[in-house]
């Protein structure tokens, strides 16, 4: 291995051999914060610095399999950035996108109850249900539930609440199997389920299709399976005048739209599309 003396020349080290490997060079500077414990601002600033032999073997050993491997990067740090928190992540998780923030996004801007009860279906590393629980805990009333059916998702679920001070109250069960059992009631459901068909699996990306786990990607059905439950069961715990959020993949806007006016035959549906153009949530007023 190469050795280096400063904290830019480790750098600039990662960061060409991520471009000789066909690897995103930003995942350099990623994987050299996390190993250094640095801010952005600390790194700018402090460039010039000597980098200890042990720290830049280690910095390397991640960035050398991250392009042998795709590994995730956020894998490799155990974390990710969503709605300007960071959250503890996992193999066992979902890794959060940032199309998903628009969808928290879309549900805080609706939603005008004074209080209410709210639950994430699929919660996996909890980013929604916790996020909805910060961002409301200063003007709203609210209750949040988050259900999975993985209990390694829910650990780290439950991980995130705590280190976040965030209310939630987890449960473990298909869907809102457990809300319905326990004669729960609720106003809002917000979901991001799994929706990719299998027939689609080799059209994914290394990264997501190695990495990711399958529970939170796949369904049967064309993708639709999961849709279908939550719809079906919504009926047994929705209050009147409730609140529907998906988030959707791209081509199923039409689908997931009949599923909920077949079962919600007055609800208003409203199909909503992400930072591409791509039609990637919908909303639904029963």
């Amino acid at each position: 291995m190469i050795m280096v003396k400063t904290i830019h020349e480790a750098l600039n080290r990662a960061s060409s051999f991520l471009e000789e490997s066909e690897c995103e060079t930003k995942v350099a500077e990623i994987l050299l914060l996390d190993q250094l414990q640095w801010t952005k601002t600390e790194l700018i600033t402090r460039l010039r610095d000597p980098i200890a032999a042990q720290t830049y073997q280690q910095f390397m050993h991640k960035v050398e399999q991250h392009a042998r491997t795709k590994v995730p990067v956020q894998h490799l740090t155990g974390k990710e950035t969503f709605f300007g928190r960071e959250f503890y992540v996992s193999s066992d998780v979902l890794i959060p996108r940032p199309e998903t923030e628009e969808l928290v996004q879309q549900v805080l801007q609706q939603v005008e109850y004074p209080s209410f009860t709210c639950v994430d279906v699929g919660t996996g590393s909890g980013v929604i249900a916790i996020t909805l629980a910060k961002e409301w805990a200063q003007e709203r009333q609210a209750d949040l539930l988050a259900v999975d059916i993985s209990d390694k998702a829910l650990q780290i679920a439950k991980r995130n609440a705590t280190l976040l001070k965030a209310p939630v109250c987890f449960y473990q069960g298909d869907f809102l199997k457990p809300l319905i059992e326990q004669d729960i009631k609720i106003d809002i459901l917000v979901s991001n389920p799994p929706y990719i068909s299998y027939q689609e699996k080799e059209e994914l990306t290394e990264t997501v299709r190695h990495f990711d786990p399958e529970l939170a990607l796949f369904a049967e059905n064309n993708g639709l399976y999961a849709y279908q439950k939550i719809i079906q069961q919504a009926a047994y715990v929705m209050n009147p005048n409730g609140w529907l959020f998906f988030e959707i993949g791209y081509t199923q806007a039409q689908s997931v739209t009949t599923l909920i006016q077949t079962k919600f035959p007055m609800s208003k549906v409203t199909v909503l599309q992400d930072i591409n153009g791509k039609d990637r949530i919908i909303q639904a007023r029963l």
